[in-house]
Formats: C-alpha cells, structure tokens, sequence
C-alpha cells in the first residue's frame, strides 16, 4: 500500500512510520503546519518539524510538508476564539482531527494517490459483522479514541493506527529505541499548540477579543469575589476562582457571558441528571439505548441512556453526573467500554 503517515515530531508517530516501512509498505511521511504565529507547545514547534524530517530520515522514507495555516486558522482557531466570546468551552484538538487530520489531510492524500493515511493515534480499527469498529487502544492509560470518535465507515476505510496495538507506551519508546530514533525519549505534548507556554490562553486569547470582569456569587446570589475575564472560565472549574481556602470545595456551576456573571457551588449543585449532545456523528449508524458516556479526553465512560430527538441526543445518566461544560465533546461507548459507537457536542 502507498500509505502517507501524519508525523507530528514525536514518538507516536515515529514509530507509526518505523511499523508500516518494516512491514514493506510505501510509505512517506507528512507534517502538516497548521499555525502561522508563534508556537512553542504541542505539535506545531519548528523543533517538531525537524525532528520529523530526521526520523523519516533515519527510516529512509521520503518527507513532506503540507501547509494548512488558512484551514487551520478558519476551522480550529477561530472557532476556539469565538467560543470562548460566546461562553463555551472549545476543544481544539477534537476539531483539528474532524476538519483537518481527517478531512484536509485525508482529501490531500487521495488526490495525490495514496490508499490510506496513518496516524500516531492510541485507537484500534477492527472489524465486526463486515463493518469497521472504531475501538479503544490497547493500552488503555494512553487511549485516544475520545479525540477520533468522528471517524465513520469511509474514514476508517483509509485510516489506519500503527500503535493502537501496543498494550504499553513503553513499548513504543522501546521500538523507537531499538531504531536509534531521535524520539525515543522525547515528552508527549499536552498543550494545545498554538497557546504558547509563557503568555498561555489569556494572552492569547487577549489579544484576539475583549475580556470582561465578572463577579463570584453563590447560588443564592451573594457575591463572593471577582475575576478579571468571564470568557476565560469554564463550567466545573475548580481553581483560580480567586476565593478564599479553607472553606467547602465550590466549582463553578454555570456562566453567564452577558451579565459577567460565575455561578460557583458545591459538588452536589453541579450534579446534573441529563445533557443535551448536538451535531452528533456515528461509526456506523445512529445508536439508542443504553450505553457509556465518555465527556473528556482521559475521563471515565459511565452508564447512561441516550435517546434522539431531531437529530439532538439525549443523554440521561444512570446516576447524576458533574455537569460537562457546553462545548465539550461527549462521546458514546458501548457498554462492553471498547467499542466506539459516536459522539457529539456538549450543548447543556
């Protein structure tokens, strides 16, 4: 197969590449630059470029650099902007690999001629009454089928997931290892990668819209405190809520954008019975009943019910949950846990 890997500069992805040319694959090898500005986190560095062009030297397997700056800039970052103008909380990565990694980046690969794309992703293709599985990774500590439940029956035709297999990240770094690649060692990111690590998403997002105080009041309405920007808060946050310590824990339960106005409260407060998911997508075909509700990238599934309502999902837990922050990708499992069924977006 003439199969175009995602090399983002880490070890993932290195060792993705390493797998498909051992296996006698034709395989290049591809970093897309997805941010204009300044970037000195996540997957975007000039340092990632580099070590990518190296690995795929050290393979000897051709290196390419694809430039999505625009489609990035108009369906990643503007969307996470306005999203945080607008009271919700984004999540970028989520949207990098529905608009680009699967989308840009696989209709690129199909003009050019290459049977599939590959990525470093910790998630399982599979196969099931004729049909392709999405499932979670082997290794369950590093799963990341939350942030790829998009995929559907066409996308997963062309995909592919070297190291979904790997029961151990540890393994992976010893393939790496055992190659010499220079990203053996190397630190997953974890920052979302046009946020730098020194102004982080203030400054960002500072320099890009208009931030406005709010005041901290209780669920009675008594006002405990204040915060410099209302746009920078999110639903069930906990810290940096500038309260005294001491005292009961109190997350933030709900913000009104309008007012500038952080509701906070007890855990018990942010339980909620039921959310509301839209624009869903579907591995394969719409699913009601019951099933496990994922609502972040390294949380737990739990059991719930869904039901859909023109074309809205509605999710009704087992037991009351802390309300997830609208924007939020909640995605569906079976309730076995490993199979990917779909997901959606956090609405209420």
């Amino acid at each position: 197969m003439n199969i175009l890997v995602a090399m983002s500069g880490g070890v993932d992805s290195s060792v993705a590449a390493a797998l498909l040319a051992r296996a006698g694959h034709d395989v290049v090898g591809v970093t897309m630059r997805l941010w204009g500005g300044e970037s000195d986190t996540g997957c975007c560095s000039v340092a990632d470029v580099d070590d990518a062009r190296r690995v795929a030297q050290q393979l000897g397997i051709d290196h390419v650099v694809f430039n999505f700056t625009d489609d990035f800039a108009a369906h990643v970052v503007e969307p996470y902007v306005d999203a945080h103008a607008n009271g919700t909380t984004p999540n970028p990565c989520v949207e990098c690999n529905r608009r680009i990694k699967f989308a840009r980046l696989t209709e690129r690969a199909a003009l050019l001629g290459f049977d599939a794309v590959a990525t470093g992703h910790y998630a399982r293709i599979g196969r099931r009454d004729g049909r392709r599985t999405l499932e979670r990774g082997a290794d369950r500590a590093k799963d990341q089928s939350y942030v790829v439940h998009m995929l559907g029956q066409d996308e997963l035709a062309t995909t592919l997931f070297p190291v979904g297999e790997y029961a151990d990240k540890d393994d992976v770094r010893q393939v790496a290892a055992s190659l010499g690649l220079r990203t053996a060692a190397k630190p997953d990111s974890q920052d979302v990668c046009f946020i730098t690590s020194t102004g982080g998403r203030p400054a960002f997002l500072g320099r890009r819209l208009s931030l406005h105080p709010a005041r901290v009041v209780d669920s009675a309405g008594r006002r405990l405190g204040a915060l410099p920007s209302v746009e920078l808060v999110t639903v069930g946050q906990r810290k940096g809520l500038g309260l005294p310590g001491g005292g009961p824990k109190r997350y933030v339960l709900d913000v009104d954008r309008r007012s500038g106005t952080v509701i906070v409260g007890s855990d018990a407060e942010l339980r909620r019975d039921a959310l509301r998911a839209e624009d869903p997508t579907w591995v394969d075909g719409t699913v009601t009943g019951p099933v496990l509700v994922q609502c972040s990238a390294h949380g737990s599934a739990e059991p719930a019910q869904l039901t859909l309502v023109d074309g809205v999902v509605d999710v009704r837990w087992d037991e009351p949950q802390r309300r997830v922050a609208p924007g939020q990708a909640v995605v569906f499992y079976d309730v076995s846990d490993r199979y990917v069924l779909g997901g959606g977006v956090c609405a209420t």
